[in-house]
């Protein structure tokens, strides 16, 4: 059974998402992704400054298996990319809701986040 953390919201593309009451976000790719996609071997991520609208592509994942693109969940602006990942790319696997997040937003259209799943929800969509 895959980790879902009730406090994050979830895309159907399976990527989590974050929000703090300072209007920023972090994202990062699910326990269910990162299993699914088995080791990864690179991660490919936006430059800091890049503005990204819910439900475009910010990046790649590389596996073992296949490559993946990742979706933003929310509108926002880059504002940090976990640095750790371009040495440690296996920290996705290890720890995909802490060490393994992937980007640090700044909310565009705060509340947006309302929109995607719940922890229950996303469970019920992974089956």
């Amino acid at each position: 059974m895959s980790n879902v953390p009730s406090d994050l919201k979830y895309a159907k593309s399976h990527e989590w998402v974050k929000t703090s009451p300072d209007g920023h976000a972090l994202v990062g790719i699910t326990d269910y992704a990162q299993t699914s996609l088995g080791d990864i071997t690179y991660v490919q991520l936006p430059k800091v400054g890049t503005a990204l609208k819910a439900g475009e592509t910010f990046g790649v994942v590389e596996s073992v298996k296949a490559a993946s693109d990742v979706y933003a969940p929310v509108s926002g602006v880059v504002l940090e990319v976990n640095k750790a990942l371009d040495s440690n790319p296996e920290k996705v696997n290890q720890s995909p809701y802490s060490d393994g997040w992937m980007l640090k937003l700044k909310l565009t259209a705060p509340g947006s986040e309302s929109g995607l799943m719940s922890a229950d929800d996303y469970t019920k969509s992974i089956g």
